[in-house]
């Protein structure tokens, strides 16, 4: 088989180009992953999201767990068949969600029983089971099980945190064991704290994971924070491995986060804005519902070759969004995931061409110069 492989191509400063090889496909970095939570990019057909140019979709271990369950699934062919993607699956370990659980849910050392936010059913999620989860679904990139730090929080409490998430991440990576072809990926804590975030970095490296995400951040921190925390954090994990940020985000962190050499992203942001009648631009965001739009007959973006911008006006956008049909959502989502993977491109070809600093100027002022005059 196969195996998992990362090749870094071509670098400026920080930023890196790459590829990352899977039994599954190939994978370009800087690499945006869709999210499909529940086996879904919501309003999306798989072969839409393939058109936008994505390589590799998320999807959650939490929520699969939940319903229909990864037994139920790996009894139907495995994740891939289950919902007609063939490209590489990346599934987070199901931490994030259960800590975000609060009230419903309890730590222990051992892991975490916590109440379903559907039925209020009683379950519990330890590395262990998180790894056997991912396997069941056949994940080609698995998370190990973390605590997801909270923010604020005080430095105590943050390595308290990290400290546990560094056990778990060793009881992952033996329920892991041996998977030619499958990639195991760490997860670096320690909240806002550089000494706390080296600390589980070097725990991390010493595990020898193919991969290291940077979690913890995008919990409420603001862009600046991060920023800070991404001024070194990168570098604490190894150079020859892919990094990922979890749960980032809007463009311009993005941007941001690929100057200080992050490879790999997520969020829901594309899709739910999508769904929410925003739609992510050259400009930035335009809020489609604004009556502005209803007599423009003008794409959302004149440079786009999605759908939506190919075949549709502003006008329709904003009709059948008020309206509320499903053709909404689906134009809209579809434009803002081929908006993002224009993005990566764009980020990737600048790099190669040792020209990220102009790039990033040019998007910048671009994105603050607001959305097209109306008629």
């Amino acid at each position: 088989m196969k195996k998992f492989n990362f090749k870094i191509l071509n670098r400026d400063g920080s930023a890196r180009v790459g590829e990352i090889s899977t039994p599954k496909g190939n994978i370009s970095t800087p690499a945006f992953m869709p999210v499909g939570t529940a086996a879904t990019v919501k309003a999306m057909l798989p072969s839409s999201v393939r058109s936008t140019g994505a390589q590799i979709l998320l999807s959650n271990t939490y929520h699969l767990m939940l319903r229909p369950s990864a037994e139920r699934i790996n009894a139907l062919g495995g994740l891939h068949k289950f919902m007609n993607w063939d490209g590489p699956i990346l599934t987070d370990s199901g931490g994030f969600q259960v800590m975000s659980l609060s009230g419903l849910r309890k730590i222990t050392e051992n892991g975490v029983n916590f109440k379903s936010h559907i039925d209020g059913s009683k379950h519990f999620l330890s590395p262990e089971r998180s790894i056997e989860i991912q396997k069941l679904l056949g994940s080609d990139i698995v998370m190990s099980f973390d605590e997801c730090t909270p923010f604020p929080e005080t430095k105590l409490r943050s390595e308290t945190s990290m400290q546990m998430s560094m056990r778990w991440a060793k009881r992952s990576v033996e329920a892991f064991g041996e998977r030619p072809g499958y990639a195991l990926f760490g997860i670096q804590q320690g909240s806002i704290f550089k000494d706390l975030r080296e600390e589980s970095a070097k725990k991390l490296n010493e595990l020898s994971f193919d991969g290291y995400a940077i979690g913890g951040l995008a919990v409420g921190e603001g862009q600046d924070q991060m920023f800070r925390v991404l001024d070194y954090a990168p570098s604490q994990l190894p150079e020859e491995k892919p990094r990922y940020l979890m749960g980032v985000g809007k463009p311009d962190d993005i941007v941001g986060a690929v100057e200080r050499g992050v490879d790999m992203f997520d969020c829901v942001l594309p899709s739910r804005s999508g769904r929410t009648g925003q739609g992510i631009t050259r400009y930035g965001a335009v809020n489609l519902r604004n009556a502005r739009h209803k007599n423009d007959p003008r794409p959302l973006d004149s440079e786009c070759c999605c759908p939506a911008c190919s075949n549709y006006s502003r006008a329709y956008l904003h009709h059948v969004i008020k309206t509320g049909e499903i053709i909404g959502s689906m134009l809209l989502t579809w434009h803002n995931l081929h908006y993002y993977q224009t993005l990566m491109n764009d980020l990737r070809q600048a790099i190669s061409n040792q020209n990220l600093s102009k790039f990033v100027k040019d998007f910048r002022e671009m994105q603050s110069s607001g959305d097209i005059e109306q008629i």
